[in-house]
């Protein structure tokens, strides 16, 4: 079974951080949600932060804005063989150059997309 970590989760079942969590446990993924509040989103635990996350990886999708984002990078960079995958809105070229810089298998795409699921139907 896949895994993946999704940095901003979101208990607030209308923003993408949440949809995100939702469409991956529909398809059959572990998921772990990362959100400073901690606590329990979809019936999964919350880790307060990336480097909370036990076990390997096979993904950490990023639903943050870019300045916070660019905090994630160095604790994204520790877990080997994990794509990154930058949802719109999360996006700058600043994180982008220093998520390659870090040697991160990174990509720009809506993870909700990329595991077959519609957000709208979230």
């Amino acid at each position: 079974m896949p895994v993946i970590a999704i940095v901003g989760a979101s208990s607030d079942r209308n923003k993408f951080g949440n949809k995100a969590v939702r469409a991956y446990l529909r398809q059959g993924w572990t998921v772990h949600p990362v959100h400073p509040a901690g606590g329990e989103i979809e019936g999964c635990p919350v880790s307060t932060s990336l480097s909370e996350v036990s076990g390997p990886l096979d993904r950490i999708a990023l639903y943050l804005p870019p300045r916070f984002g660019l905090a994630v990078l160095d604790q994204a960079a520790a877990i080997e063989h994990a794509d990154l995958i930058v949802n719109p809105g999360a996006e700058s070229r600043e994180l982008l150059d220093r998520a390659r810089e870090l040697g991160l298998p990174v990509r720009e795409s809506c993870a909700i997309l990329d595991v077959g699921e519609n957000p709208s139907t979230l």
